[in-house]
């Protein structure tokens, strides 16, 4: 998952006027959201479409899909506006807090029944499950005991509550962001169908994630990779694969790449440590795609009839240019300064969440200025963000008090050796967020020093943690952000994917977990 600055909320301290600017900050943008992007902001671009274009049918257009902005951005800046509005309150529950939240056993239990529901319900009611909206009632249905519970604890459980809320804010606006910028960028249709072209692609988007993150370069490549092999009767293994290789495996080799690696960049791991385990890369990745390309040789015999018909398909002309919609390629960059400027408001004061409404902005900027075409021709729908955004704000409420019983009880496991950091780290950063979870038993295995201190007296346990961390997020659909928005892109597309458990016993159990015994025995046994 995405929560890149959540942990570190907790350590901020603020000054009075500090906590009067972010207040009045949270304040200014809660009541003028709606004034902006309803009125301000359409007309500035609506003047400069009229201005460039003096086509008065485009006017028309334009102002129609700027109303459409208008009430998209109120959406989608709610949760930053409010975060901004309460984080004076948090902090002054985490200054105010006697001692850490200590939540009992039970209070896991809706954080199960969620993901239970997230399981069987699509197996069991398939026709509930298919409305955002029922989706949406089913996770504020399990939130409820949480929500009342922590609200019950005073300043501790207030504090946990909001820092929740934070984490949801920013993962919700980066993946957003990213999820709009992606789908105004198209890619010419001249690659040839096969196994070797879909093992580039794979390939392609393993390297890139370390370069612009495993969301971004999921978000990039998975509809030109969809679109490529959508003629294919056996294609449903191509999108699992890609979620192994770009969504999770793929960004081990820089902080970067996955959330937890930028963690422990912040908290002082050098930025070229994690390019150490390139031998865990070069195995995990390696098998992955190895068995890629068999299973995919395999399919792609069986459905050469299919792939012969499609032939004609594929874009030669020269007048086609590779790649449409190029502007967003800045404003993909923008992002990704966004989330290295989190950095940097966190070691000054400034609440982190402003490079998250930076996001938002550029999201909105891109859907305004990518032409309709573009979005057409991608399949662009707004239904898989939806889908992401209700499920997951659930989770990110329920998963709080699982979070604290971690921290509570995880310096009882004993853990000593790299492979029991390896497992308990993935196993638990398969259904928690990795961001934490990595920070949880890294500190633990730092105790009493900080995490820096493991880079020299302790190199192979942090190496345990991250990979564990990194390569365990693929296990199930909710391990890592990417995942879900993977796997409700390709539905939409027409691609047949398996439930939650399906995934977990048909991919996870016989291809992954083998990779994990193997890695755990060559490199984590001690």
């Amino acid at each position: 998952m995405i929560g890149l600055n959540s942990p570190f909320r907790s350590e901020l301290t603020y000054s009075s006027s500090a906590k009067t600017a972010d207040y009045c900050s949270g304040q200014l943008i809660l009541n003028a959201s709606s004034t902006v992007f309803k009125t301000i902001l359409p007309e500035i671009f609506l003047f400069l479409a009229t201005k460039y274009s003096g086509a008065t049918e485009r006017r028309v257009k334009r102002r129609t899909r700027l109303g459409e902005l208008g009430k998209i951005a109120q959406r989608m800046l709610a949760l930053p506006a409010m975060w901004l509005v309460f984080a004076p309150l948090s902090a002054w529950a985490a200054e105010a807090q006697a001692e850490a939240l200590h939540p009992p056993w039970w209070t896991a239990a809706p954080f199960a029944t969620l993901l239970l529901a997230i399981a069987l319900l699509p197996l069991l009611a398939p026709h509930f499950w298919e409305s955002n909206f029922r989706r949406g009632l089913v996770a504020f249905a399990c939130s409820v005991p949480t929500i009342a519970y922590l609200l019950s604890e005073g300043d501790a459980g207030v504090h946990v509550l909001l820092h929740a809320l934070e984490e949801y804010a920013a993962f919700i606006a980066l993946l957003g962001s990213l999820y709009v910028i992606a789908g105004g960028l198209w890619l010419a249709d001249r690659f040839r169908p096969g196994p070797l072209t879909n093992l580039g692609f794979l390939l392609f988007g393993g390297v890139l994630a370390n370069f612009i993150g495993t969301t971004g370069a999921s978000m990039v490549l998975i509809r030109p990779v969809l679109r490529l092999n959508q003629h294919r009767p056996h294609r449903s293994h191509v999108p699992i694969f890609f979620l192994f290789v770009v969504s999770n495996m793929g960004g081990l080799l820089t902080p970067l790449g996955d959330p937890p690696l930028f963690l422990g960049f912040l908290r002082g791991v050098p930025f070229t440590w994690t390019i150490r385990l390139w031998k865990e890369w070069l195995i995990a990745n390696g098998i992955v795609l190895g068995l890629f390309l068999l299973w995919d040789s395999w399919n792609f015999l069986r459905d050469r009839s299919a792939i012969a018909l499609s032939d004609k398909k594929v874009e030669a002309s020269g007048s086609v240019p590779w790649l449409r919609g190029k502007r967003n390629i800045v404003l993909l960059a923008g992002v990704l300064g966004c989330v290295l400027g989190q950095a940097w408001l966190l070691r000054n004061g400034y609440s982190p969440l402003w490079s998250s409404l930076a996001m938002v902005l550029l999201g909105a900027v891109s859907f305004v200025f990518t032409p309709r075409h573009i979005h057409q021709e991608n399949g662009f729908t707004w239904n898989p963000i939806i889908e992401v955004a209700v499920l997951f704000a659930g989770i990110f409420v329920t998963m709080a008090p699982a979070l604290e019983l971690l921290k509570m009880h995880g310096p009882n496991w004993n853990l000593r050796h790299p492979w029991q950091y390896f497992w308990f780290t993935g196993v638990l950063s398969s259904l928690l967020d990795n961001a934490p979870t990595y920070l949880a038993f890294a500190t633990l295995a730092a105790a009493p020093n900080e995490i820096s201190h493991l880079v020299h007296q302790a190199p192979k346990l942090l190496e345990a943690i991250s990979c564990g961390a990194v390569f365990m997020g693929a296990n199930t659909y909710i391990g890592n952000g990417p995942n879900f928005m993977v796997k409700a892109i390709a539905e939409e597309n027409h691609y047949p994917m398996p439930s939650f458990l399906g995934y977990v016993v048909r991919y996870t159990l016989p291809i992954l977990v083998p990779i994990y015994v193997l890695l755990t025995w060559l490199l984590f046994w001690e």
